[in-house]
């Protein structure tokens, strides 16, 4: 398996890869990872992880495309080549940019290729709006071209993304694995005995102060600018009201305070930074609401998957990235401005029978559409695609 991030660390893809090698290795598969010299060793039955050099000057990656991914990704190809030419595999799992290191690999050692699209490359280009050049984009859409065409199965994490494989090559199999054990490593572990009080303990928040939770980066395709915005809207209706702001690097917590007290929020939002996965679920729990704000692309976000299994009602803009799992039944869906955002979230707070009832509905989907023991079926069934249309025993070993 070859993982461009550094893995790991608690965000998007390094989650999903992580979840995705745990499904395999219970599934009775073995893998050896390449991935970046970056990143927080973790430990799974089956697994095995093998870094790439680290090229000088580099120490960390950020989020979506980057200069530092160049040398990475060429000290990450050197690395596989040396370890397929090392040990006998029966694959080549490849996520985002290094499917084209996979399908390199795979041919040379006349394997098959397993694609594990988290997105649409020349999307993020657009989303990020990393670059202007219509040749580099055009670049990243014929590698993505060759790599859909050159594998025997695409495993996507939602159906927008299904889309676009069937308009490359719809001869070429997909298998859709949400992102639904949940947003990191633990997945699935409840709030801890007492967390709630703890968490609001340390946020100086009593037990009856209405909070609204946001988890996740603050990258600018994440809507912040118009969550802030509502925010402002909501405490001048409901002024005990106060936003509670987890994820962030240093620096973007920094903008994000600056730009909260330009607009009057200052003590409306409590930035927490970035915390450890296993502290989410108490953070969840001790919330309110729990908002999405998205403004950009068609990828779910992975932490919807464990707001569902919250019990706590979502608030999220009515946009493809959060339609293809939510409807209005399980969340309070808005449109994607301030005021309709804020007007949700007024809601969800206001009408608490009515956010109960969509809390269960939510738990409810998760507990069944989104069990673990779907994820580990549709695992199988990728599996399968390699190993030819009759689906194998699970055994064996996968690269």
């Amino acid at each position: 398996m070859i993982a461009p991030e550094p893995f790991f660390q608690p965000r998007g893809t390094p989650f999903s890869e992580y979840h995705r090698i745990r499904a395999l290795t219970d599934l009775g598969h073995t893998v050896d990872l390449v991935t970046y010299p970056i990143g927080e060793d973790k430990t799974l039955p089956g697994l095995r992880v093998f870094r790439c050099l680290r090229p000088p000057f580099i120490h960390d990656v950020r989020i979506g495309p980057s200069l530092a991914k160049i040398p990475l990704d060429i000290a990450i190809a050197f690395t596989t080549i040396r370890r397929a030419l090392s040990e006998r595999y029966d694959a080549v799992h490849s996520h985002e940019e290094a499917g084209i290191i996979g399908v390199i690999v795979a041919a040379m050692l006349g394997v098959p290729h397993l694609y594990d699209m988290h997105s649409s490359l020349p999307q993020q280009l657009r989303n990020f709006a990393y670059t202007k050049s219509v040749l580099i984009t055009r670049a990243f859409e014929w590698m993505e071209r060759l790599v859909v065409r050159r594998s025997r199965v695409v495993i996507v994490i939602c159906p927008q993304l299904e889309e676009t494989v069937r308009d490359i090559d719809d001869s070429v199999p997909t298998v859709l694995i949400e992102n639904a054990p949940g947003a990191g490593p633990g997945a699935g572990e409840s709030a801890r005995a007492g967390s709630t009080a703890s968490v609001r303990d340390a946020l100086g928040l009593s037990s009856d102060t209405p909070v609204v939770l946001y988890t996740g980066t603050f990258e600018a395709y994440q809507g912040l600018d118009l969550l802030f915005e509502a925010a402002r809207m909501v405490a001048a209706e409901r002024p005990d009201m106060r936003l509670v702001m987890v994820g962030g690097r240093p620096d973007q917590v920094t903008a994000a305070r600056e730009q909260a007290a330009r607009l009057g929020l200052a003590s409306t939002i409590v930035f927490t930074g970035e915390r450890p996965a296993d502290e989410i679920p108490s953070y969840l729990e001790a919330a309110d609401v729990l908002v999405s704000p998205r403004s950009q692309g068609t990828n779910t976000p992975l932490k919807i998957y464990q707001y569902l299994r919250s019990g706590r009602a979502i608030v999220a803009t009515r946009l493809l990235t959060h339609t293809q799992v939510l409807d209005d039944t399980v969340a309070f869906l808005t449109p994607p401005n301030a005021q309709g955002f804020a007007r949700g979230i007024l809601a969800a707070l206001t009408d608490r029978v009515k956010a109960r009832e969509v809390a269960e509905h939510a738990r409810h989907l998760a507990e069944t559409k989104y069990s673990y023991e779907a994820y580990l079926n549709r695992t199988r069934q990728a599996c399968a695609y390699l190993e030819g249309p009759v689906a194998p025993q699970v055994a064996g070993d996968i690269a």
